[in-house]
């Protein structure tokens, strides 16, 4: 199922399972497509989709939350500084003039990232970051690299309308949960 347009933006998903338990939800794969290109792990057992569930939840609920004071600046150096000031071994004191402490909390509070969302969703070293703007949103997306944090490589930055955004994230979510309601479930995993 794709909410979206994978060359712009999209959400897709697929359920291979179904499960009774909320938190699981279903076993299947859930990818994040910008500007043509694809992040998150696209097999058919890749996660359990609650988390990317709830995530999509949360986000449609804290619509215009999701701000930090740098979210205009150029985008490779915003991934390079959120891969840096979350993942480095010795990470900078200061990012954008913001104390590191200060940054972090800064990006937690204002839950910018969206994926990786808590489950192997993610697992292919996947990062997407959203900025909410007043009429826009704004999401940079990338891969971590072998040898670096940040595959620069892998850098999609786009400038969606708010009302379209939000749109197809409730569009998918609703989806998702008629899907997920019409399947028969299981009440446990099988190994």
């Amino acid at each position: 199922m794709i909410a979206g347009n994978p060359s712009t933006f999209a959400i897709e998903s697929n359920i291979t399972q179904a499960y009774e338990q909320l938190s699981w939800l279903a076993l299947g794969c859930f990818v994040i497509h910008i500007s043509g290109r694809r992040y998150g792990v696209f097999k058919p057992d890749a996660t359990m989709l609650a988390c990317s569930f709830d995530e999509v939840g949360r986000r449609i609920s804290s619509r215009g939350n999701h701000t930090v004071p740098f979210s205009e600046l150029d985008a490779g150096e915003i991934a390079l500084a959120f891969s840096g000031a979350l993942y480095a071994s010795n990470p900078e004191q200061y990012y954008f003039g913001i104390a590191l402490p200060t940054f972090y909390d800064m990006i937690h509070a204002s839950r910018v990232v969206w994926a990786p969302d808590g489950d192997e969703a993610f697992d292919d070293g996947s990062y997407v970051l959203q900025f909410d703007f007043e009429a826009h949103v704004r999401l940079i997306a990338f891969k971590s690299g072998q040898e670096s944090l940040y595959d620069p490589v892998t850098l999609s930055d786009i400038w969606l309308e708010a009302d379209n955004f939000y749109s197809i994230l409730s569009q998918w979510h609703d989806n998702f949960s008629s899907e997920w309601g019409s399947m028969p479930k299981c009440e446990h995993p099988i190994n």
